[in-house]
């Protein structure tokens, strides 16, 4: 039921080659434990979020990925007038160094803080990676997406720093600084080697915003000034939408880098190419810790049913594996999963089938 091409397997090894550098991403200085597993925080979240997570623990299992997780909860607790998450969830974030994330609920225009920014901020996650690539044998309007997007991730128009000048008028201040602007660009351009791609496009808006991005697009220019190898052009956010929704093929040998509020747009739009957020894998790297998450939503309305797509946070996990330097597996599942979906046989709801979160996943692991 679940065999696979020749032309499948090989079409599906190249986009796993491609979408993914084979160096680790970032640093990671995990130890064995006495099991001679690696510790993992595992963060469910909310909605179907526990269910994609019990997926990817099941398919880890099977394919005998040396981890061993340590489930936490994120819900914000108030300590001294300032939101921040419970103990046993930093703790364990700061013995593990490394997180796979299910989707968080946050409240929109009231309530609480956003837990994913709340996240950045304490392990000080800086970079958030975004690869798209055309899977082969999914059809979509495009079948030559091949997109990488580096996101700034801690301030921007994200910064949180907003009030009430006076009733009925509100002000959101974008911060933008020059250290946080030279360390994800300095990322970009070490991710932009290690890939392959030696090309790296700043998306900006200083055209408008003279000060603020063009303090980030000079921070790009002056790491650029120390990587003569890599090429570096600089782009306007307008112009780079209407490319890359032109013809995508125009950005599958860069490295994009932009401020916080265009990455989370454009990423997006890009994860729309290839067939949605439930497919786009995404890695937030810091200098604390790496969490690596589903991007997409809770979905209230089907958790619980057994109807969700666990790929995104699979691909999510497999980035993760890479992160650990466990090549191998990462690979080994990342092409299972790719395979499932290309064959088109068992597929969720969302990817045009009618099978279960259960029945995906099984067809899997048959196939790792």
């Amino acid at each position: 039921m679940f065999k696979r091409s020749a032309v499948l397997s090989r079409q599906l090894k190249q986009v796993s080659s491609r979408l993914y550098s084979s160096q680790a991403i970032g640093s990671y200085n995990g130890q064995l434990n006495k099991n001679g597993n690696y510790l993992a925080t595992l963060i469910p979240g909310n909605g179907i979020g526990p269910e994609i997570s019990d997926a990817v623990v099941k398919i880890f299992k099977a394919a005998k990925v040396p981890i061993e997780w340590e489930t936490v909860e994120v819900t914000p607790i108030i300590e001294n007038g300032v939101t921040t998450i419970p103990k046993p969830a930093y703790e364990s974030m700061m013995k593990t160094k490394i997180a796979l994330k299910g989707p968080l609920m946050t409240p929109i225009g009231k309530g609480f803080v956003s837990l994913n920014l709340l996240l950045r901020r304490t392990f000080n996650l800086y970079a958030n990676l975004r690869p798209c690539k055309s899977i082969p044998g999914y059809k979509t309007h495009y079948d030559n997406v091949d997109t990488v997007l580096i996101r700034e991730n801690t301030e921007g128009e994200y910064s949180g720093i907003e009030h009430e000048v006076v009733d009925g008028v509100m002000q959101s201040i974008k911060l933008i600084t020059y250290p946080a602007s030279l360390r994800v660009a300095k990322f970009a351009f070490e991710y932009a080697i290690a890939s392959g791609r030696n090309d790296v496009t700043v998306v900006h808006k200083a055209n408008i915003m003279k000060l603020s991005d063009g303090l980030f697009l000079k921070a790009c220019e002056d790491v650029g000034a120390q990587y003569p190898n890599v090429k570096l052009t600089n782009i306007l956010l307008d112009r780079a939408c209407l490319e890359i929704v032109q013809n995508p093929d125009n950005y599958a040998k860069t490295v994009m880098v932009m401020p916080n509020l265009y990455g989370d747009i454009l990423s997006d739009m890009c994860a729309g190419l290839i067939g949605g957020l439930g497919l786009t894998p995404s890695g937030n790297i810091g200098k604390d810790a790496s969490i690596f998450e589903s991007v997409h939503g809770t979905a209230p309305d089907i958790a619980g049913k057994n109807l969700a797509n666990p790929t995104a946070l699979i691909l999510s996990s497999c980035m993760m594996l890479t992160h650990m330097n466990l090549h191998s597996k990462a690979e080994q599942i990342r092409n299972a999963t790719l395979s499932t979906i290309g064959e088109g046989k068992v597929l969720t709801g969302d990817l045009g089938g009618n099978s279960t979160c259960t029945e995906f996943t099984d067809a899997i692991i048959y196939n790792l």
